[in-house]
């Protein structure tokens, strides 16, 4: 008898460990990350939208987040297209201007568990779930004053802007600066689109810069500056005297007339955002970009419109500005 309840008690043993085993859960599965970019421009511009997705993208892909974008929306869409995707479960909005920090701020304090980066956005914007993406616009305005200060034949170059931004104004005040250091004679014309998806006024804003004698560009307008280009390149011919200095992307071989860019390497500093999501220290911060961190730095240079000594005469003044000696 004692045999047959050893015998029992060990098969109810067995069982309990079985169904045990049975109760016990699979592992979670790994979260999937996602971030998605608003953007009143076009992802196809061949400037700062599609280098602003390009940037975001890339940061993405780095870290195995999911991404999405909606584009070309107007500024009365910019709340509601947020809240759409905070909404759908994303984890972090990407607006790629200071333009959209009215409206990040009002969607934010809604939705206090997404996170929202700002490219270009103020120093003052970040919350507990707000952080700035700040590249140095001094040095950006400044690079580009450095090439067209040493390009300008006719002591004459252009700016054209999307709308009147800090960091806009930044950097054609650098821009003007840093050319009239290098050539003190030259005379920048300047102009704001008031818009950033125009192309035909960037066209007819560039059209009216060259008939003033400009012969070196830099905008800061997205779809502006290739419309700018398109006027640049019709007035050029089949010889480019006239020149566009890109931005924020390496845009050499876009149009005949990009002589360089400056670059802002969006992906990396999108990345340090999407890692502070993953580990919960996200917010109240502001991601800086500069020529000291290699977030900013110049594009490579068209051979057949810069000679090597001038593109050396170029690196040497970045290489001052870096070391804050440019100018002094």
């Amino acid at each position: 008898m004692k045999k047959i309840l050893a015998i029992a008690l060990v098969l109810c043993l067995a069982l309990g460990m079985l169904a045990g085993c049975a109760k016990t859960e699979a592992p979670a599965a790994e979260k999937t990350f996602k971030v998605a970019m608003i953007c009143d421009s076009s992802i196809s511009d061949g400037g700062w939208g599609a280098a602003c997705y390009n940037g975001m993208t890339a940061a993405a892909e780095s870290r195995g987040w999911e991404t999405a974008y909606t584009d070309a929306i107007d500024q009365s869409a910019y709340a509601d297209t947020m809240i759409s995707y905070c909404d759908l479960g994303y984890d972090m909005i990407f607006a790629p201007g200071n333009q959209y920090s009215d409206a990040v701020k009002q969607v934010a304090a809604d939705y206090p568990n997404v996170a929202f980066a700002v490219l270009n956005g103020s120093t003052s914007l970040p919350t507990a779930n707000i952080m700035s993406i700040l590249p140095n616009a001094d040095q950006i305005g400044s690079i580009a004053g450095i090439i067209a200060g040493v390009m300008s034949k006719t002591n004459v170059i252009g700016f054209i802007g999307g709308m009147e931004l800090d960091t806009t104004k930044s950097k054609l005040a650098h821009f003007e600066s840093a050319a009239q250091f290098i050539n003190p004679d030259i005379r920048v014309v300047s102009a704001y689109a008031g818009s950033f998806n125009d192309t035909a006024k960037g066209m007819e804003l560039a059209a009216s810069m060259i008939n003033e004698g400009a012969d070196v560009f830099f905008g800061d307008a997205s779809a502006v500056d290739s419309g700018a280009r398109q006027a640049i390149d019709q007035a050029n011919g089949d010889t480019v005297k006239i020149v566009d200095i890109g931005q924020p992307a390496d845009l050499l071989g876009q149009n005949p007339c990009i002589v360089s860019s400056v670059v802002t390497d969006n992906a990396r500093m999108i990345a340090i955002c999407l890692e502070k999501v993953e580990t919960g220290t996200f917010g109240n911060e502001v991601v800086f970009g500069s020529l000291e961190n290699g977030a900013v730095f110049v594009g490579k240079f068209n051979d057949a419109l810069l000679d090597a000594d001038t593109q050396a005469m170029v690196a040497e003044y970045i290489k001052q500005l870096q070391e804050g000696t440019f100018g002094k």
